[in-house]
């Protein structure tokens, strides 16, 4: 399949056309329309494979029926063997194109999952860090995950429920044509069953949205624990984050079995009028026969049909199951698709010059060019904070705003939490796009960063922070993702880093495979191959915020000095108080309440500076135990 799985385009940014169309995102229903119109000649093709597959079951009784009649009862062999014949013709139609159908139901349901998974995944590189100040993490990954399963379960269902439709149609005019009674008992009995059940959808509806809430806040914990766990241990608060899954964890599990209640209920209601139905139907055929109205021939139609007929029904019902089930998914996913960066391109781009100073107005910070400066702090969040604003992102001060949030309520409550909840998404929006639009305050050459184009930044600024992770992959993509590095380089930047380790222990070299968050690495390890990545960037500034916090004191005195060796005549920003590291640095700055107090050398302000020996103190006698 050429066209599978479908393209969906990754980068866009800003005012940049959307190279693929954005979702329609203004409610559930016009999102699933736009997702139904994206492949629907592969739905209008499954639709007509189905109605094929259904040939036998929707002309087999006619056919047979007709056989009792012309050939056996009036014991015409032609006519029982022509009967035969097509009954043999409809059957192999429907079997090859049962195989087909099968083939585009599995095509559609296909491209809803990894469609879906593809547009999650350009909605976050196009928001970027921003994404998570907007929606939790789980929120993402059950959309991703579970969500774009239920979009595909749709297509499939939707077409084998429209080619059922008008072979249900095609039947009631056959009996129609034979008995007016009963064809209108068979063209009645959908609507009436689908109308029985209708009330039990909305409480359906509500239980299935808890069980969605549910399963996404226990995805986002077991998220952030598994990103922890070594800390967790550190502090030996394993057993209270397990407690606290396992809690969640039954909460989830009682969600689906609510849900699970209703829609046995559901089904059950199907089954029921679904049994009525037949016995009716062949109650009132029998009596028709002993009348004179029917033949033998026609009343085995009749049941045939009646068997039939259950079939379409409960394919009806299904259909509004997961109908329900895709608009409860739906709302989870425009809650994503809807969301757009803050950042606007100028009208007037300036360029950038990474070879100049850089300057933080706020802090009185700045970096000259080609220097290696440490900052100091002894709040870690301050100097972090200068390290986001020196790249120009946007502050983590926000709490995302969870799509679940009293999901299960009824009626004007639940409107008012969905209302509260658009609010409050809106505010943040708004505060994103306020901070990202206004004059950054952050100046390169004398530059507002808010006058350049938000990639060349990225260009001449590259920021790596205790949150950069690694994405599952081969150890040669986890240090060159894009492809741009000679072996050479790549090595060269895995020893500055003190990772060759990491290569050791892989059997396959640069083509081992790599964990999903390097969960097989240790922190130290993990922490070095970060590093490693961002300095094969050899990008003109960059910034460091604690890159050897989870190493040993004799590995960072050799990573410290082989980043200083390599880094020379570029400018270099690292957020530290090891005095590791200060031993290397040009000059050292010291921040207190996030504003510049001192600055100068290493030497100097531990001798002059009282604040600055009290922050770097702590860790002096480590330093001198490695130079020993």
């Amino acid at each position: 399949m050429q066209d599978f799985p479908p393209r969906i385009a990754t980068f866009f940014t800003g005012t940049d056309a959307a190279p693929t169309p954005d979702p329609d995102t203004r409610s559930p229903a016009a999102f699933l329309r736009w997702m139904l119109r994206q492949q629907w000649q592969v739905i209008a093709w499954s639709t007509v494979s189905c109605l094929l597959w259904l040939m036998p079951l929707t002309f087999g009784p006619y056919i047979f029926g007709r056989a009792v009649d012309d050939g056996i009862l009036a014991g015409s062999t032609s006519a029982l063997l022509g009967w035969a014949g097509v009954m043999l013709a409809v059957v192999l139609v429907g079997g090859v194109f049962g195989v087909v159908f099968h083939t585009l139901v599995v095509r559609s349901w296909l491209i809803s999952l990894y469609g879906t998974t593809q547009m999650v995944t350009r909605k976050i590189a196009q928001m970027g860090h921003v994404l998570p100040r907007r929606s939790p993490t789980g929120e993402v990954l059950s959309v991703s995950s579970s969500d774009s399963d239920e979009f595909g379960a749709l297509t499939e269902i939707l077409a084998r429920s429209v080619a059922q439709l008008v072979s249900y149609l095609t039947v009631a005019a056959i009996v129609l044509s034979m008995s007016w009674q009963l064809g209108l008992l068979v063209l009645a009995a959908g609507p009436i069953l689908l109308g029985a059940a209708l009330p039990l959808l909305r409480p359906l509806h509500r239980r299935q949205e808890v069980e969605r809430s549910r399963n996404s806040e226990l995805t986002s914990m077991a998220t952030d624990i598994v990103a922890g766990l070594r800390i967790l241990r550190g502090i030996g608060g394993e057993d209270t984050f397990g407690d606290n899954y396992a809690r969640q964890s039954q909460s989830a599990r009682r969600a689906g079995v609510s849900s699970g209640i209703w829609q046995a209920a559901v089904e059950a209601v199907g089954v029921l009028f679904s049994g009525v139905f037949l016995v009716s139907l062949v109650w009132l055929g029998t009596r028709q026969v002993s009348s004179g109205d029917l033949s033998v021939g026609q009343l085995v139609t009749f049941l045939g049909y009646g068997l039939f007929m259950v079939g379409p029904i409960r394919t009806f019902f299904e259909l509004a199951q997961k109908s329900t089930r895709a608009l409860v998914s739906a709302r989870k996913a425009i809650a994503i698709f809807e969301q757009r960066p803050p950042w606007r391109e100028p009208a007037d781009p300036q360029p950038l010059d990474g070879s100049a100073e850089i300057v933080d107005d706020l802090s009185g910070f700045s970096a000259r060019p080609g220097r290696l400066t440490v900052v100091v702090s002894a709040v870690p969040e301050q100097s972090a904070a200068l390290a986001d604003r020196l790249g120009r992102y946007l502050l983590p001060d926000t709490d995302p705003v969870a799509e679940d949030d009293g999901a299960g309520l009824k009626g004007r409550t639940a409107r008012r939490a969905r209302a509260d909840r658009e609010r409050r998404r809106a505010r943040i929006a708004a505060r994103d796009e306020e901070a990202a639009t206004r004059e950054w305050g952050v100046r390169l050459g004398g530059v507002d960063l808010s006058a350049a184009r938000l990639v060349d930044v990225r260009r001449q600024v590259l920021v790596s922070d205790t949150g950069s992770g690694l994405f599952a992959g081969t150890l040669q993509d986890a240090i060159d993702p894009h492809g741009r590095l000679t072996r050479e380089q790549a090595e060269a930047a895995l020893r500055v880093a003190n990772a060759e380790d990491v290569y050791d222990a892989l059997p396959e070299g640069w083509q081992g495979q790599l964990d999903e968050r390097g969960r097989g690495l240790s922190g130290g390890q993990r922490q070095r191959v970060v590093l490693a990545r961002a300095l094969a960037v050899d990008a003109p500034i960059l910034v460091l915020v604690e890159p050897t916090s989870a190493v040993d004191a004799h590995t960072e005195a050799r990573i410290a000095e082989r980043v200083s060796d390599l880094r020379q005549g570029r400018t270099t920003v690292v957020c530290t108080v090891s005095p590791l590291w200060l031993h290397h640095a040009d000059r050292v700055v010291l921040l207190e309440d996030g504003v510049v107090v001192a600055d100068g050398e290493h030497a100097g302000l531990l001798r002059d500076n009282a604040a600055y020996r009290a922050v770097v103190a702590r860790t002096l006698d480590d330093a001198e135990k490695v130079s020993r």
